[in-house]
């Protein structure tokens, strides 16, 4: 392919060299480097590809894309091209090389603090059984088909993200829903080409520490720029940064949510709790008029379920489907129910911060349970202040905590959970360690009583433990199905 042709759009200088030769590929990791390619220099949070340039050059790559001047560049059959950033050149030269597979696609971005997973299933269910054949980017995983890859980062690198949407359009897909972090926002990820519909579901302070956000405000300035490239913008108008997250959107917008002012409303909440399940049952109104069960529980939801009505409204879809869809969507690890006991309730969820894990507790507490029952653990080589806040928030909203491990990296365990300790020693709260994952999810059930709710916190969807820098298979599913053959 023409460097000109994948260079169109851009902005950009050509140092030495013409812009009229043939790549034979693009490659962004200086491993991969290959005769002809052309060769991106990003930047990352522990390396800079511009400290490879020479070496790129060296094994035969043809063009090199820059962003700043780099050293030791001897081959003069090396084109140089400079850009003013080159992970945004990479978004834009990447969509080039792959033909622009997102022009072939109905593309539905989500991003948001909290609910991107789980919206992202419950939309896939609902045009999948409307007929839609659809793709997924997410947290957990990438589908293609029938194809499931590991995801490593909630939106993947532009270039792999082209690449899999690609992979898309030979698979006859015609609809991907993704989620869209603030991370990738910051870093152009999402850069080359404009999202059918932008969903904001809400924003709390998160992801701000070294190789994050340096603030709140630059957190949610990020947030903002899905608004500026999406055609449609569908937001949560009850949070209260919405006006923030959408100055200066270039799109058109609708509101969903609780109060009054929104266009799409949930009216008339009531839990459903059955045995070994629970759920929410609420009226939609405004844009749309039907009744809808959920068979997870709590307002957020209300308001996951309502975010999805909202996207799949635009594809005319049957509000009988949508119903049925309902009933059918699971997510691993997001308040994923495992079927333990006819008599209490055994929940699993990926909450592993002070915020999700108060929100969890504060939702399974609406539920009136004969007793709440919280397993979790923190990470190693993490803030010491997240572990003070999850054991503060546990003794305060649970009536009993299992205090175990959960991925101590290269710290020891007991150091974590003396941690936690000592948060939940803050309050009134009763507890017990136990080190041992697999034995602290033992003692649960256990212990479980008649009108329990039994939640283990922090895995969620993960199925491995991280210790020492290796990461060993453990799966929460696997560990319970071991416990009750032990029984």
């Amino acid at each position: 392919m023409r460097l000109e042709n994948l260079l169109e759009g851009l902005q950009y200088t050509c140092l030495r060299g013409s812009v009229e030769r043939e790549v034979t590929q693009v490659v962004y990791d200086s491993r991969k480097i290959s005769e002809g390619c052309l060769f991106i220099c990003i930047e990352g949070a522990n390396f800079d590809g511009h400290d490879f340039a020479a070496e790129a050059a060296e094994k035969g790559a043809g063009v090199l894309v820059v962003s700043k001047e780099i050293q030791g560049v001897e081959t003069e059959g090396a084109t140089v091209v400079r850009v003013e950033d080159t992970r945004y050149a990479m978004a834009h030269i990447s969509a080039a090389y792959f033909g622009h597979p997102a022009e072939k696609l109905k593309i539905i971005g989500i991003t948001g603090t909290k609910g991107k997973t789980t919206t992202t299933y419950i939309v896939k269910s609902i045009l999948e059984n409307a007929g839609y054949k659809v793709g997924l980017v997410g947290t957990i995983e990438v589908i293609i088909g029938r194809t499931h890859i590991h995801a490593n980062n909630t939106t993947p690198e532009s270039y792999l993200l082209q690449e899999y949407f690609a992979r898309m359009v030979e698979e006859g897909l015609d609809t991907v829903v993704m989620e869209v972090s603030s991370q990738a926002l910051k870093l152009h990820r999402t850069q080359g080409f404009i999202f059918d519909y932008g969903i904001f579901t809400n924003l709390e302070p998160d992801h701000i520490g070294p190789n994050e956000h340096a603030s709140f405000e630059e957190y949610l300035d990020c947030k903002k720029l899905l608004f500026k490239q999406c055609k449609v913008g569908i937001v949560n108008g009850d949070d209260s940064h919405v006006k923030q997250v959408t100055a200066g959107h270039t799109c058109k917008l609708e509101t969903f949510g609780l109060s009054e002012g929104c266009m799409l409303r949930a009216e008339d909440i009531k839990l459903v709790h059955k045995p070994a399940e629970l759920g929410v049952s609420f009226k939609v109104s405004g844009l749309m008029d039907f009744e809808v069960e959920v068979p997870t529980p709590g307002r957020f939801s209300v308001y996951n379920a309502l975010t999805a009505i909202a996207v799949c409204r635009h594809f005319n879809i049957r509000e009988s489907d949508i119903c049925r869809a309902f009933l059918a969507v699971k997510v691993k690890g997001r308040i994923e129910p495992v079927k333990v006991s006819k008599e209490y309730t055994l929940l699993i969820d990926y909450a592993h911060n002070a915020m999700a894990l108060k929100s969890l507790l504060s939702t399974l507490k609406e539920y009136e349970p004969h007793r709440l029952i919280c397993v979790f653990g923190c990470g190693g080589n993490r803030s010491r202040q997240r572990r003070f806040e999850m054991g503060e928030v546990s003794g305060r909203l649970a009536d009993f905590t299992i205090i175990t491990s959960d991925n101590p990296r290269f710290e020891e365990p007991q150091a974590i959970i003396d941690d936690i300790k000592t948060g939940i020693r803050k309050t009134e709260g009763r507890y017990v360690e136990i080190c041992d994952r697999k034995e602290a999810i033992a003692y649960a059930i256990a212990h479980g009583e008649p009108g329990d709710i039994i939640v283990l916190a922090g895995k969620g969807h993960e199925d491995y433990q991280e210790i020492k820098g290796v990461k060993y298979p453990m799966d929460e599913r696997v560990l319970i199905r071991e416990i009750l053959e032990c029984r």
